[in-house]
């Protein structure tokens, strides 16, 4: 009992309460228009809606951090991180300043502080992942409560997964990310009031490339457990740029062709495709925590049963998406 009120036990709580009273303050202040999206032919919403949550999402995670002493690479990319994204936020910046930023942070945190010890080829592979799944986190939040909850239960995972380990204080860390976006999901979950906005959504997924990576050098988990755990972001990302490219479509232009766009669009709405996200996330981290404890021949067929059901479920609904679109235009 003891242990239990000492301070970093209390850095989740600080998060979520730090997130939830700064949000509500910039919603009650003209301070929340600084930065505005404001909708286009490719959007899902039809008003203006400030992009400022991710500021209090940022602040909660920083006072969790004071408490459990975050590594000062992390504490420097972070504010890389956010400082770009949200100039762009607010004047908009190229796609070149925003991918060297990106790499710049992920460049800084991989070299220095996770994989200092291995080969450098490993390394550079690393950047480009984590540059790679710092973008693909931003892509993934264009629908309510979407971002948010994939954050929730990412980090929660990541947390469960560090603290049956035995190590509590990178435990509590992730618990606290999970909090602040639990703090910001009551706010943004539909209708919502507030988005995320680069300068949240970036640095999310920055942490859940980063803390993914340390986790399995501390050996809390195997190198295939994050990729799972958040693998309904990577894989509609992923899956919709690669099919961009081939396309021969800009990449980086704004666009509504991710599996999550589409169910909106079919009529699914927000709040039932984040509630179907949801699931689908709370099934891939739970079997990925089951995995954790089995022999490497179970956890294989995990993986291959998930990559199968993947590509299955993505067949079914590109065909169900022509046929929809076929008697759209009918």
């Amino acid at each position: 009992m003891a242990g239990f009120i000492q301070s970093y036990y209390w850095a989740p709580v600080l998060s979520f309460a730090v997130t939830f009273a700064t949000i509500l303050w910039l919603l009650k202040n003209k301070l929340s228009l600084i930065a505005l999206d404001r909708p286009n032919p490719r959007s899902l919403h039809a008003a203006p809606m400030p992009r400022t949550g991710g500021l209090g999402v940022i602040a909660g995670i920083i006072f969790a951090g004071i408490f459990l002493g975050l590594p000062w690479q992390l504490w420097a990319a972070l504010g890389i991180l956010l400082a770009v994204s949200l100039v762009d936020d607010i004047y908009g910046l190229s796609a070149v300043w925003r991918l060297l930023a990106h790499f710049a942070a992920a460049a800084l945190a991989m070299a220095n502080l996770i994989l200092s010890s291995l080969d450098p080829y490993l390394i550079l592979l690393a950047v480009v992942i984590t540059a790679w799944v710092t973008n693909l986190y931003n892509f993934m939040d264009g629908s309510d409560g979407l971002a948010g909850g994939m954050a929730v239960f990412g980090f929660g995972f990541y947390g469960v997964a560090a603290w049956l380990s035995g190590n509590e204080i990178f435990a509590l860390l992730n618990f606290s990310i999970a909090a602040a976006a639990m703090a910001f999901l009551l706010f943004n979950f539909h209708p919502a009031k507030i988005f995320l906005g680069d300068a949240g959504s970036i640095p999310l997924g920055f942490l859940a490339a980063a803390l993914g990576g340390l986790g399995w050098m501390q050996n809390d988990w195997r190198l295939w457990f994050p990729f799972l755990v958040f693998s309904p972001f990577i894989l509609d990302a992923s899956v919709t740029l690669i099919k961009r490219l081939l396309s021969r479509k800009k990449i980086w232009e704004a666009h509504r062709e991710h599996y999550y766009q589409r169910l909106v669009q079919v009529g699914w709405g927000h709040g039932k495709t984040a509630w179907f996200e949801y699931a689908l996330m709370l099934a891939v981290g739970g079997s990925a925590l089951w995995a954790m404890r089995q022999d490497n021949a179970l956890q294989i067929v995990l993986l291959v049963f998930w990559g199968v059901s993947y590509m299955l479920a993505m067949i079914i609904f590109d065909r169900y998406w022509a046929s929809h679109q076929q008697n759209a235009s009918a």
